[in-house]
């Protein structure tokens, strides 16, 4: 008798594992951005076959020139203890957000992209736990800390009190591009032997 009950639970969990197997996934083919498209590199990574390199977002559009969603973000940047690591703005533990160096893009789409998904050693991922309406006007607010009507503007020790809206000209720029020693140019897909 107890053989057969093993013999059964045997022949049971064979049958289940049987109807287990990898699903088929398509590829899911990335974009690969042109001069011409005004697309943008986010970095020389591609971390998921899921992600373009191109970050072009009309959702972006109407956080351009919004003194509002700048305030906004200002207020959520304080509530949401970016200051922490950002001390206002100015670098700590996390960069400078002050300044024109961008690791991963300073345009409002990949300060949301930032945001989203976060960044290896200590940007942690805020969507799905954020609002994207709110991801996206503390996008704003961090994308003004470096525009020279808010530096101008500062005027005690403690910086990024007095944000200027992002304009859309700001943004209109290449984006980030490789150093010129770089003999990669980040378009082209290298396979493997």
């Amino acid at each position: 008798m107890y053989s057969r009950y093993r013999i059964d639970v045997c022949l049971g969990v064979l049958v289940a594992l049987s109807g287990c197997g990898p699903a088929h996934q398509e590829p899911v083919p990335t974009v690969s951005p042109t001069a011409g498209d005004g697309a943008v590199i986010t970095s020389a990574l591609d971390p998921g076959l899921d992600h373009s390199i191109s970050t072009l977002d009309p959702r972006a559009a109407p956080y351009y020139g919004n003194a509002t969603a700048v305030n906004d973000g200002k207020r959520l940047f304080g509530q949401y203890n970016c200051s922490g690591c950002h001390s206002n703005g100015g670098g700590g533990i996390g960069p400078s957000l002050m300044d024109d160096e961008w690791i991963y893009g300073s345009r409002l789409e990949q300060i949301h992209q930032t945001l989203v998904e976060g960044r290896p050693n200590g940007m942690p991922a805020w969507g799905g736990k954020i609002s994207d309406d709110q991801l996206w006007e503390i996008s704003a607010y961090v994308r003004s800390m470096s525009l020279p009507a808010t530096l101008a503007a500062q005027t005690g020790n403690t910086p990024s009190q007095s944000p200027a809206p992002v304009p859309r000209e700001v943004d209109q720029t290449a984006g980030w591009t490789p150093p010129p020693e770089t003999t990669n140019d980040y378009t082209t897909t290298i396979t493997g032997p």
